[in-house]
């Protein structure tokens, strides 16, 4: 792990939404999670953007069609929040794509 330029940073991140879950517990819609993290991270110092569009390019064309990032951490780590019971095939294609 010594490679990943980030590793230091994902450790807070991790650590941020292990402590706003706790607190929180389950249950919650994702925009009640996304806020207290982004607010847990803010409080880290950490540089944030929230809900920004991403295009999807399409032959040479860049074509807005409603999607977004939940959260970009120091323009460096995406987050892609979930509040469900378990992870489906689909959030995981979400977040390859």
């Amino acid at each position: 792990m010594e490679n990943f330029p980030h590793r230091k940073l994902t450790e807070q991140i991790i650590g941020a939404a292990i402590e706003v879950h706790k607190t929180l517990g389950p249950g919650l819609l994702e925009s009640a999670y996304e806020q207290c993290l982004c607010h847990k991270l803010g409080l880290r110092g950490l540089s944030l953007l929230q809900q920004v569009p991403i295009g999807v390019r399409y032959k040479h064309c860049a074509v807005q069609c409603g999607y977004r990032a939940d959260v970009i951490v120091e323009r460096a780590v995406l987050l892609e929040l979930k509040a469900s019971e378990e992870l489906a095939p689909i959030h995981e294609a979400q977040l390859i794509t």
